[in-house]
């Protein structure tokens, strides 16, 4: 197994969380908040360091390690020292893999557009809450940097039980890359027929959404 070197920006519930997790893993950790009192949060068995801070601080990062880092999460309360912390790590210290939390929905898009991985935790919790109130309804579960594509997760409309689901395909703009049937992930085979519960996992252009949706509800051709 691949150990990495990771630093977390932000030593609240999620970054002590974040933390503990991957020092559990076997990864080797650094902490970074600038109340120390916030380190306090880790476990009793952690195993990383800890540095007061703050994440866009060139020095801070450097006591973490950041230089030799293999990927950097900025989870802070802050959305601009987010994303002020992430551009430092990916532009100056060419780290590859970060991360930044964002708590406004509609900055999210723009910084994807600058290469910055984003977690929209605003997004994110309206979505979960969506899924289950409105178990009906196409929810977007990942999106590309530019928008261009997506991966949309859809309960099977009661008019596509018995058919089959590879017809959704027949455009060329969208692709069934996985579903869910009674607890388990499966990779679709060509043919498969669609069941009572089952929800798709499709990947297609934004564009293509609204196709996308008319076929659900129209049900299979036939």
């Amino acid at each position: 197994m691949f150990f990495m070197r990771v630093v977390v920006v932000g030593c609240g519930r999620v970054g002590s969380e974040l933390a503990t997790i991957l020092s559990r893993e076997g990864n080797e950790v650094a902490v970074i908040d600038k109340d120390p009192r916030a380190l306090q949060r880790l476990a009793m068995d952690w195993g990383g360091k800890g540095v007061v801070g703050f994440g866009f601080d060139r020095d801070a990062l450097e006591e973490a390690g950041i230089a030799g880092a293999d990927a950097l999460a900025a989870v802070t309360n802050g959305d601009n020292s987010n994303i002020l912390t992430a551009r430092i790590a990916k532009e100056t210290y060419q780290v590859a893999n970060v991360v930044a939390r964002i708590y406004a929905p509609r900055r999210a898009v723009i910084y994807r557009r600058l290469g910055i991985p984003t977690v929209a935790t605003v997004t994110w919790t309206v979505d979960q809450v969506m899924r289950r109130l409105l178990p009906e309804r196409t929810v977007t579960e990942w999106a590309s940097p530019s928008g261009e594509v997506v991966i949309v997760e859809r309960s099977v409309p009661g008019s596509w039980v018995g058919y089959r689901l590879d017809e959704l395909e027949s455009t060329g703009r969208a692709r069934i890359v996985a579903l869910s049937r009674a607890g388990k992930s499966l990779i679709p085979k060509p043919g498969l027929i669609g069941q009572e519960g089952d929800v798709l996992h499709i990947a297609v252009n934004e564009t293509a959404l609204g196709d996308l949706e008319d076929g659900l509800e129209k049900g299979s051709p036939r």
